[in-house]
């Protein structure tokens, strides 16, 4: 059985939305769009380093896999390039036969159960990117296994958070931490194994 962990970028307020540029994902009126772009520079080599140069597979929500496809396909040959499109890439989508980045299969009506079953199969690790929705369906059925986290020194107010009110309640333990020199950090989580907020916190 295979791991899944997220690859998340978030603000200091706990908002994941729209990181890169403001049109990125201005849905519910998010004007805030960007957040994360100032720190690229120190972010990305952290990022590649600890989250992106073992073996993967992704997965990804419909709106964050059309960002990715709108990129990958056509970026500078680099090592980084080459694994994303050469990875095999799960997309949760009603549009199946839209998929145009290689490597690209769908996941349809049954979430849960197909993502169930991605992980009980050999494999590498499933990691999803961005994709705040299919987040929180993870969440709620207990199929995340790491949360890998960029914490921006960043306040937004308000937006699509990934602990959005109602989340389960959760004890996690933290795994791996860096610090960027621009002032955003690098932190892995790990649910404790029976998910739950231990006695010690009453």
């Amino acid at each position: 059985m295979r791991q899944l962990a997220i690859l998340t970028f978030v603000t200091l307020d706990g908002v994941m939305q729209s990181p890169s540029m403001p049109e990125e994902d201005p849905s519910d009126g998010f004007a805030n769009g960007g957040w994360a772009a100032p720190y690229w520079d120190g972010v990305m080599d952290q990022v590649e380093r600890h989250a992106m140069s073992e073996p993967y597979d992704m997965v990804f929500g419909r709106k964050t896999y059309d960002i990715f496809a709108g990129h990958w396909p056509g970026a500078p040959k680099s090592a980084l390039a080459d694994r994303m499109n050469g990875a095999r890439k799960y997309v949760v989508t009603s549009q199946p036969d839209s998929l145009r980045w290689e490597n690209s299969h769908p996941i349809n009506d049954d979430v849960v159960g197909e993502i169930s079953a991605l992980k009980a199969r050999d494999g590498p690790l499933l990691q999803v990117h961005g994709s705040a929705r299919l987040i929180q369906t993870l969440r709620a059925h207990n199929l995340i296994d790491e949360f890998r986290l960029w914490i921006f020194p960043v306040v937004v107010g308000g937006g699509k958070r990934l602990f959005e009110n109602g989340s389960p309640p959760c004890q996690l333990k933290r795994t791996r931490f860096e610090h960027c020199g621009n002032g955003a950090t690098m932190q892995f989580y790990r649910p404790e194994s029976d998910g739950s907020i231990g006695e010690q916190y009453p």
